[in-house]
């Protein structure tokens, strides 16, 4: 992609989510994440109300009486977007595709993060972490981001959460708002996600075509594994056949819930064709 071409798409999509994360997600995201992460300040001896799950038991013993733990707010917070860029994000049958739909999701939450002045990180990943930007300020750093979601080229089309969230686990220690944004056609990652979620503050970003929940009757026609290349012969005729391919997608949705919900995960579902903003703040409301 030529520059300018580039830097008109990536001030383009500044536009529309700034304008979005200044209006109705920066208050949102500050509601629904400021103050989940507590770090320790002092202890002080134990006032009658005050929660007995806060006593510290080793300074209580040395001095003969009870002393509790005072946590503060962490003024500061990271948000690490994880981004799935593997071969099945290029599809979609509405006016923009998964990559695009994503790109704009990253970008609105990096500005909402932005204004509460807290750092934003990046992974890129497929089968393989495809690109890792530690987490930093500032509005430069977050168009770096939204450049790179635009114009990367991963060097794998396939698809492997774990490995993203291990890397997450091995290279972000401090506790962070994690956004995991993927279609997850890929299901085999509870245990990775299970100790993320430990933690960090986790939420799943779904996004889906409605091709993927069914297929027309349109006869016979060639079809592509967009992570493995491999093509197929499908006949959308045949009743059997549908049945089946709704029965294989509803199954992968329904893996995916229960494995986010298992690991007390957040989870955010959205199609390419609906208003990503509603689901956002849907959820963002709920956490409040």
């Amino acid at each position: 992609m030529e520059t300018k071409e580039l830097l008109k798409k990536v001030k383009k999509i500044e536009i529309k989510t700034r304008r979005l994360s200044n209006h109705i997600f920066s208050g949102q995201y500050h509601t629904s994440f400021k103050g989940r992460g507590m770090t320790f300040s002092e202890v002080r001896q134990y006032q009658y109300g005050d929660d007995f799950r806060a006593i510290d038991w080793n300074v209580s013993a040395r001095n003969n009486e009870a002393f509790v733990k005072i946590f503060e707010e962490e003024r500061e917070l990271t948000m690490m977007l994880m981004v799935d860029c593997s071969g099945s994000q290029h599809f979609g049958t509405s006016e923009q595709n998964k990559k695009e739909i994503i790109t704009e999701i990253a970008a609105t939450l990096a500005f909402s993060a932005t204004q509460n002045n807290d750092k934003i990180g990046l992974i890129l990943f497929t089968d393989e972490i495809e690109l890792f930007i530690p987490p930093k300020k500032g509005k430069s750093h977050v168009l770096r981001i939204i450049r790179e979601l635009i114009e990367f080229q991963p060097k794998s089309q396939k698809t492997n959460v774990s490995v993203a969230l291990e890397f997450l686990s091995s290279v972000i220690k401090k506790r962070a708002i994690v956004f995991l944004i993927s279609d997850f056609m890929t299901s085999d990652f509870q245990k990775p996600l299970q100790i993320a979620s430990k933690k960090h503050d986790v939420t799943g970003i779904r996004i889906y075509d409605e091709r993927e929940k069914s297929l027309p009757n349109v006869g016979i026609i060639q079809m592509q594994d967009a992570e493995t290349g491999e093509l197929v012969w499908i006949d959308t005729q045949t009743p059997a056949t549908r049945l089946a391919y709704e029965k294989n997608y509803t199954s992968k949705v329904s893996t995916c819930q229960n494995m986010f919900s298992k690991c007390a995960a957040g989870l955010v579902e959205t199609e390419t064709n609906e208003s990503y903003v509603s689901k956002l703040l849907t959820y963002f409301k709920s956490r409040a």
